[in-house]
């Protein structure tokens, strides 16, 4: 579905050469008609066909969600798939494009950190994806190491697509209980002597700050003030979005306390 190429973006912040996801296989637009048992949706595409796609995402979907949205699908073509449409994109009722594919934050994260955009985050060769933490059941989203394989550091991933008032991203959009345990289990990374990043990849572009949805899950959000008071590093991307293409764009400020 997707292929890299690069091209060099000055983002206010530097000049640098960005991971883009080109769509190779055209999206299929629709309307929503309603998102259901969490990870179904019912889409009318232009030709008035409804289908049912998968939704790869188990938040509310706060402000993504509204019928009669337009949104955009991806056809697997896969006959063993009991639902062969995924629904990948959705333009919100203020016009804003928003990535609501989970798995994608995971993936634009990881190119990202491979091709430099990410500043904080260089000069780490390897890469392993769905790590185990020790002894625990925990895995998180990205192992990163140095060339000799030293120097490891934890990344789990968190893909934003909510947002509070004109411009502040906030996560998470529904309690998360496995939320919370990723944040434990970084905490413990940290006293082990691991470095141990939690990064918010932004699937939208309209927001200029992140904060942590308090009013949503207070538990969360005081749970992400203590990992990062214990040496949890915290990081916001936000990502430019069109149903031909998505990538990281820049950085944007994450403010934990009023």
């Amino acid at each position: 579905m997707f292929i890299n190429v690069y091209i060099g973006v000055n983002n206010g912040f530097s000049d640098k050469f960005f991971t883009i996801l080109k769509i190779t296989q055209p999206f299929i637009e629709g309307r929503l008609i309603k998102r259901y048992k969490r990870f179904l949706a019912d889409v009318q595409l232009s030709d008035g066909k409804i289908v049912t796609a998968h939704t790869a995402n188990t938040g509310s979907m706060q402000g993504c969600s509204d019928p009669g949205s337009r949104v955009w699908l991806y056809d697997s073509k896969n006959p063993k798939r009991k639902y062969r449409y995924s629904w990948d994109l959705v333009e919100d009722l203020s016009g804003n494009f928003v990535g609501i594919h989970t798995t994608r934050a995971n993936r634009l994260v990881h190119e990202a950190i491979e091709n430099g955009v990410i500043a904080e985050l260089q000069n780490y060769i390897n890469i392993r994806s769905e790590v185990k933490y020790l002894e625990s059941n925990t895995r998180f989203d990205l192992l990163l190491s140095k060339e000799d394989h030293s120097e490891p550091c934890f990344v789990e991933v968190k893909n934003v697509t909510a947002k509070r008032g004109t411009d502040i991203a906030i996560f998470p959009d529904a309690k998360t209980e496995r939320g919370k345990k990723h944040l434990v289990t970084l905490i413990d990374a940290v006293q082990h002597g691991f470095r141990a990043v939690i990064f918010f990849c932004i699937q939208r572009s309209d927001v200029n700050k992140f904060k942590p949805a308090d009013e949503i899950d207070p538990e969360y959000g005081e749970l992400l003030r203590k990992a990062c008071a214990s040496g949890v590093e915290a990081l916001a991307y936000k990502a430019y979005l069109s149903p031909d293409e998505v990538y990281l764009n820049a950085p944007i400020p994450i403010i934990l306390n009023e």
